[in-house]
C-alpha cells in the first residue's frame, strides 16, 4: 500500500509544515554565518526563531534562487529594523492566517509559527540594559556607552530582533 501524500494535495495524509521548515533553515544558516553568539545559547535560538518567524510571515523564503535576491534581504532588513513595530506587525500576521484558517483554508505551518511566537514573548533572557536605545533617554550616558553590568530581563524577541537584523547584514 502507497503512502498517502505529504503536501496536502493527496488525500488526508499528513501535511507537513514546509514554508516553516524551510524559514527556520534559512535562519539558522544566517545565524551560523554570521557568527554572532555562541550556537545553541538561548541568544541563539531567540535570533533563530525571531529570524523563522519574520521570513516565515513575510510569505517565506522564496525559491532557492531567489533566496538572496536584494529585495527579499531587503524586506527581512526593513521588518526587523529599529523602529519597525515587529511585535505588532507578528500578530496581525498570525492572526490573519488564523482567520484564514478558521474558514477552510489548512496552513500546516501556523501552529508552529504559533508556538514560536508564543515562546519568544514568554521566555526573558538577561541582557545589557540599552535604556530606550534612544540617545536621550536616561539610563544612558552622555557619552553614549552601556555599562554591560547592569542587566535587565528581556522578551526574548526583543534581543532577538537586532540579532537577526545584524546577521541578515552579514549574510
Amino acid at each position: 500500500m502507497q503512502p498517502e501524500s505529504a503536501n496536502g494535495t493527496g488525500g488526508p495524509g499528513l501535511a507537513v509544515p514546509m514554508a516553516w521548515l524551510c524559514a527556520e533553515y534559512t535562519a539558522e544558516e544566517m545565524l551560523r554565518a554570521g557568527a554572532l553568539v555562541e550556537y545553541g545559547s538561548l541568544e541563539y535560538r531567540a535570533g533563530r526563531r525571531t529570524l523563522a518567524l519574520t521570513i516565515h510571515l513575510s510569505d517565506g523564503p522564496g525559491a532557492p534562487d531567489a533566496l538572496r535576491s536584494a529585495a527579499r534581504i531587503d524586506e527581512w532588513l526593513s521588518l526587523t529594523s529599529y523602529g519597525h513595530p515587529w511585535q505588532e506587525w507578528v500578530e496581525e500576521r498570525l492572526a490573519a492566517r488564523a482567520a484564514r484558517e478558521r474558514h477552510g483554508a489548512s496552513d500546516p505551518d501556523l501552529a508552529l509559527a504559533t508556538a514560536t511566537w508564543g515562546w519568544l514573548r514568554a521566555t526573558e533572557l538577561l541582557a545589557a540594559d540599552l535604556g530606550d536605545l534612544e540617545p536621550w533617554h536616561p539610563a544612558l550616558p552622555l557619552d553614549g556607552t552601556v555599562d554591560e553590568a547592569d542587566k535587565v530581563w528581556t522578551p526574548a524577541w526583543q534581543l532577538g530582533l537586532p540579532l537577526g537584523h545584524l546577521a541578515i547584514h552579514l549574510w
